[in-house]
């Protein structure tokens, strides 16, 4: 499983929170689960950016079931008082599956008319296994088997977020033995942006991780490192995605 700091900008600022792998009948329809609970003092509030994974996202609360598409800036989600969500980080099998015109849910949320597995998973809850177990079996029923266009497609994601020998479409487009056009039709239909902007997402993930982690990485070196053309390009990203620039964002991870 990718590691489950990445897209976390702020570790420290997480409630308690559960990541957990997809039971194996739902491998082709679910990357990961997470589940964050939390209970705060009355007046404190916990604010979380996260630059998250441009994927959907299927979520359970107290309050109902929303599905979530793909992103291209970071999001924030501010708690208060207590509650808890468990969310699957859903492949394009899934999603494509669940709605039908992906590109469209970019940047933001639907409702989802699911009241069978909003009732499963809060009956389940606090037990984040149980209430997995629920959600995951409820998504194999509604979404089916896998088709070939589908797993193709999830073969497509797999390849673009987890091979950092991936720099450009077309080095994509030939380990899948398709034509960059057929990916970028692919991408927009089961995930909602294009193959260059999951790249992106990637390398932008990647590169806050190392900001992050580690003291002595420079922006030039991760630069370098990530396939950037130069440091001005990564610093460029920084500053449209997180709307601060390197240094500032790892002096902000070190004072959490």
């Amino acid at each position: 499983m990718t590691d489950p700091t990445r897209g976390v900008l702020y570790r420290d600022r997480l409630p308690r929170f559960t990541r957990m792998p997809p039971p194996d009948a739902a491998s082709d329809l679910v990357a990961w689960f997470w589940i964050p609970q939390w209970n705060l003092p009355a007046g404190v509030e916990s604010r979380q950016p996260i630059l998250s994974y441009p994927a959907a996202n299927l979520v359970v609360e107290p309050t109902g079931v929303t599905l979530w598409g793909a992103t291209t800036r970071v999001s924030e989600r501010v708690l208060r008082g207590s509650g808890w969500a468990v969310g699957a980080l859903l492949r394009p099998a899934a999603f494509a599956r669940l709605y039908d015109t992906p590109s469209t849910l970019v940047d933001t949320f639907t409702t989802l008319d699911a009241p069978e597995v909003h009732c499963l998973v809060a009956a389940a809850m606090p037990d984040a296994d149980a209430a997995v177990a629920a959600m995951a079996a409820w998504l194999v029923d509604r979404v089916g088997p896998p088709t070939h266009e589908s797993r193709l497609a999830n073969e497509m994601a797999d390849l673009l977020m987890t091979d950092a020998a991936m720099l450009r479409v077309e080095d994509a487009a030939e380990r899948l033995h398709v034509s960059v056009r057929t990916l970028q039709r692919l991408a927009h239909r089961t995930v909602g942006v294009s193959p260059a902007a999951v790249i992106r997402r990637r390398r932008l993930q990647e590169a806050a991780q190392r900001m992050r982690d580690d003291a002595d990485a420079s922006l030039a070196n991760v630069a370098a490192e990530l396939g950037y053309a130069d440091q001005a390009h990564l610093a460029n990203d920084f500053r449209a995605v997180l709307g601060l620039t390197a240094s500032e964002y790892r002096t902000a991870s070190r004072s959490q």
